[in-house]
């Protein structure tokens, strides 16, 4: 006679079938299989349960479908599962290559390049970072030395003077004379530059010590007119400079700063309060200095821009025009070539620096200016003319500070240098 478990308890059926509904309704829902060897008989023997390998476990609720009824309580129907098989975990095999072994890895050239272009910038830095902590202990142990009570901190002279002396103009520091810086020479002057060599003991009566009578900066025309003297010996002796310098003079021709003029105003550009543009005010300011070349200085030849409206490329000037310009120059004197190369290296401009030269000199080239002229040709008009560009743009958006301004001083600073270098008591 067959078992049924609920909760751990039996029934039996006579019938040998599991009428009961709970009986039912676990066979359907659980589908509780009563295969062999879950019930069997022994000969002789009551029927009971043998063990099963393998019973499901469920837990019944009050929510089961197994209802509550007054003649039969509610139960729980639980079965528990019981295995006897051991459980072996998963071996995992691992993935093996099955071809040959991989090549040699082969060197990069192109990283071995970086690695020695990273190993010279090492080496290099490290060089200079010696090189600087060598200046550095140099730097130290000058200072270390000029620190010394009265090393090149005051000035060994009093007084600053111009006395003439066998018929030139001689600086004097008390009763010194002032000497070239290289060749030791007594600086003399010409009679007739009275202006230079006041100019020049105002310049060493400047100077609050020794040391800065070394700086060339801190004696620029002093520096000029030893230019100058050098120039006259060299001539003396049949040099070079002056062919080098008007050789050099002239490459400022074809790129004058006077003769590139900007493109024509377009429909976006500001007019100055004349209405010009400044295409306009470079043609103007061109005229007047050319006209006045052309017309007194070099008669027969045209000098044209050397720009046309829109293009960058400068345009070589008319056959003829460089010979003349260049022999011009080789005829000046050593105190004129001077001037001159000093103005255009100042202003960018060979057509400005010889309008101001022609202006201010006193030997035969200042010959071909207009005597009676009312109108002179000067420092502020050189200083304008070579830098009309400049002085457009910082007035239409103003000027940077300490860059435009120290530039705007240095440049008339420079001129009037030429100025005073060029003329003299003899100018007419």
């Amino acid at each position: 006679m067959p078992f049924f478990v609920f909760g751990g308890a039996c029934r039996e059926d006579p019938k040998n079938q599991p009428t009961s509904t709970c009986a039912l309704q676990l066979q359907q829902l659980f589908r509780i299989h009563l295969q062999p060897p879950f019930y069997s008989s022994r000969a002789g023997a009551d029927t009971e349960m043998n063990t099963s390998t393998r019973i499901p476990l469920r837990l019944f609720t009050a929510s089961s479908p197994l209802t509550t009824t007054a003649s039969r309580p509610r139960f729980a129907a639980v079965a528990r599962a019981i295995s006897t098989t051991t459980l072996k975990p998963a071996e995992v095999a691992p993935v093996v290559g099955t071809g040959p072994p991989p090549e040699a890895p082969v060197p990069d050239v192109a990283s071995e390049e970086r690695a020695a272009v990273a190993r010279a910038r090492l080496e290099r830095r490290q060089r200079q970072a010696e090189m600087l902590k060598h200046a550095k202990s140099i730097r130290t142990s000058a200072e270390a030395k000029s620190s010394k009570p009265g090393a090149l901190k005051r000035r060994f002279w009093n007084d600053v003077s111009v006395q003439e002396v066998d018929g030139a103009l001689q600086v004097h520091l008390d009763s010194r004379p002032l000497r070239h810086p290289n060749t030791k020479a007594i600086m003399r002057l010409p009679p007739s530059k009275q202006y230079l060599a006041s100019a020049l003991a105002i310049e060493w009566d400047m100077i609050t010590s020794a040391q800065q009578a070394t700086k060339q900066h801190m004696i620029p025309l002093t520096s000029l007119t030893c230019r100058a003297l050098d120039i006259a010996e060299d001539d003396a002796a049949a040099g070079a400079i002056r062919e080098t310098i008007a050789t050099t003079m002239m490459r400022y021709l074809d790129t004058d700063s006077l003769l590139c003029w900007a493109p024509p105003a377009g429909p976006m550009d500001v007019p100055n309060d004349a209405g010009e543009s400044l295409r306009d005010v470079q043609k103007r300011t061109t005229e007047e200095v050319v006209g006045f070349l052309m017309a007194r200085v070099w008669p027969g030849i045209e000098i044209r821009p050397v720009l046309d409206e829109n293009s960058i490329m400068p345009i070589a000037q008319a056959e003829g025009v460089r010979e003349v310009v260049q022999g011009w120059i080789m005829g000046l004197d050593a105190w004129e070539l001077a001037g001159l190369e000093r103005a255009v290296l100042a202003g960018k401009s060979l057509i400005t620096a010889v309008r101001l030269v022609v202006e201010w000199s006193e030997g035969p080239v200042g010959d071909h200016r207009e005597a009676k002229s009312p109108r002179k040709f000067g420092i502020e008009e050189a200083a304008t003319a070579a830098s009309l560009e400049v002085s457009w743009q910082t007035g239409s958006w103003g000027e940077v500070e300490d860059t435009h301004d120290v530039e705007k001083e240095d440049l008339r600073r420079q001129l009037g240098s030429v100025v005073l270098l060029v003329s003299g008591t003899n100018r007419k």
